[in-house]
């Protein structure tokens, strides 16, 4: 939750290759204070069913700058297992071809910014939802 003096984090992440909430990513937080400012990293958690990620850590005072850090590999990598195991057609790609995706993005006190992930194989899309 945002106050006057901090602003807050949230997410979601859709596999828009099957048009579904993407369940189990890890994600991590950090911030900044600055252009120049060290990343400190301030914890993380995994999207549930529903492809939201609702427990990550609140913004210090002072942040300018946060990073969201998605762990897209392992997802990519448990999804053609299931796929395997279910005589599934394959899919062309070979392993996740953005095994991580970084987003930062500047925040102002007093602001919520929620950021959802559109994710699939071969690319991906952010925006500032609401």
């Amino acid at each position: 939750m945002s106050t006057a003096t901090t602003a807050s984090v949230s997410t979601h992440i859709l596999d828009t290759s099957i048009g579904r909430p993407a369940e189990g990513v890890a994600i991590s937080l950090s911030a900044r204070s600055g252009q120049g400012g060290e990343w400190v990293t301030l914890g993380g958690s995994a999207t549930d069913a529903d492809g939201r990620c609702k427990d990550l850590p609140a913004l210090p005072e002072g942040t300018t700058h946060v990073r969201l850090d998605f762990e897209t590999e392992t997802y990519f990598d448990k999804k053609k297992q299931a796929e395997a195991q279910q005589d599934a057609p394959r899919v062309r790609d070979s392993g996740a071809f953005f095994p991580e995706v970084a987003i930062t993005f500047a925040v102002t006190p007093g602001e919520h910014y929620h950021v959802p992930l559109l994710l699939n194989p071969f690319g991906y899309s952010v925006y500032r939802g609401s």
